[in-house]
């Protein structure tokens, strides 16, 4: 006997500058249904409370909560109160989650509405320039594990995706930084013409020109729409959103979730990967300058002494050998070949690895590498 259960999920990402249209369209996808909403406490503060009062004005019924703000709390903890928290609400089966924040809220509020009742649909509001151009999209969930980043997940698409880039207004400088690694990343893979507009915008973008950031979020979303929409569920695990990932992940998981930003660790993830591809002669020195010349010039780090707290580079080396059991036995490495080209490597080495985060890292030639 051979059973077959085929699904295709489609939604609408609307990207919009102000919340009164936010609400608008919010109002429009949830349909009278009940609304839980769950944000951290410092979105709660700036803009999930306001957000939770205008929809319970227009008529909704909203309950809201919140957990501790910052990548430690992506973890299983929250997820299990969460659930529990959902337990004691009203909500129904076709009712909806409602996940207003960063990519730490999206990605551990998407696993919790993947989980509670086998699935109730959510909605995804983005508060960070992470979120905009990269959590929200793509229904990749997850909570992190003290061995792995994201190591419990599933994919679970959402019912919508609503980007008010009005609200990067209240984001810190840091976490704008963070937010345009993804982006620069994208152009890298698939868009030069993206990799172009930053170089010649990110001063703009970076200061927050409404005009400017809904046009780089807009360019953003189709890039990574596209792209998954070609492999949603990652049949194929040869994927290049994962430019910079690799040694990203392992960057995160040896300094604790947190001390550096997610959208650092891959900038700098991204850097060694290009300095492979060039050592390797698949990048030509130029293309490669401009990426690490981007980067630095936004204020992501390309080289360990860049980084925001210091990194036991052994550790790291470690936890990709770690990576490398999960994945069965294979480390994939996302190597750019010039702008909106890339190769998947599987034969990186360990020895390769190391020189590429060791490289131009003065401060740290007197430390043992392993």
């Amino acid at each position: 006997m051979i059973t077959t259960a085929d699904r295709q999920d489609r939604y609408t990402v609307f990207v919009c500058r102000h919340e009164r249209a936010a609400v608008d369209r919010l109002r429009a996808e949830i349909d009278g249904r009940r609304v839980a909403l769950i944000s951290d406490h410092t979105v709660t503060r700036l803009h999930a409370r306001r957000l939770a009062n205008a929809l319970a004005d227009s008529g909704l019924e909203v309950t809201a909560t919140s957990f501790p703000s910052g990548e430690a709390s992506k973890s299983m903890a929250t997820a299990t109160s969460l659930l529990d928290w959902l337990a004691g609400t009203a909500l129904a089966r076709r009712d909806i989650v409602l996940a207003v924040g960063g990519g730490v809220v999206i990605d551990t509020v998407g696993w919790v509405a993947s989980a509670y009742m086998r699935g109730v649909p959510y909605i995804n509001v983005p508060t960070t320039l992470l979120a905009h151009v990269d959590a929200a999209l793509g229904g990749k969930v997850a909570v992190d594990h003290a061995t792995a980043k994201n190591l419990i997940g599933a994919f679970y698409q959402p019912k919508a995706v609503v980007s008010n880039v009005g609200y990067l207004r209240t984001l810190e400088p840091r976490q704008m930084r963070a937010g345009l690694a993804e982006v620069i990343k994208k152009g890298v893979i698939a868009s030069p013409e993206l990799f172009e507009f930053i170089e010649r915008r990110h001063a703009d973008i970076r200061a927050g020109d409404p005009a400017t950031t809904a046009r780089l979020v807009h360019g953003a979303s189709v890039v990574k729409t596209s792209l998954v929409a070609k492999d949603p569920y990652e049949l194929d695990l040869r994927r290049p959103l994962n430019f910079g990932h690799t040694i990203g992940h392992a960057v995160e998981t040896v300094t604790g979730y947190g001390p550096i930003l997610h959208g650092e660790a891959v900038a700098f993830g991204m850097a060694c990967a290009a300095r492979i591809a060039e050592r390797r002669g698949l990048l030509d020195r130029r293309t490669r300058a401009r990426l690490t010349n981007l980067l630095a010039a936004v204020g992501l780090p390309v080289v360990l002494d860049d980084l925001p707290v210091w990194l036991d580079v052994p550790a790291a080396l470690g936890a990709l050998r770690q990576i490398r059991k999960i994945r069965d036995g294979v480390l994939r490495f996302v190597l750019p070949v010039a702008l909106g080209e890339t190769v998947i490597a599987d034969d990186v080495t360990e020895a390769e690895i190391r020189d590429s985060i060791m490289a131009g890292a003065a401060g740290y030639g007197r430390l043992r590498t392993g």
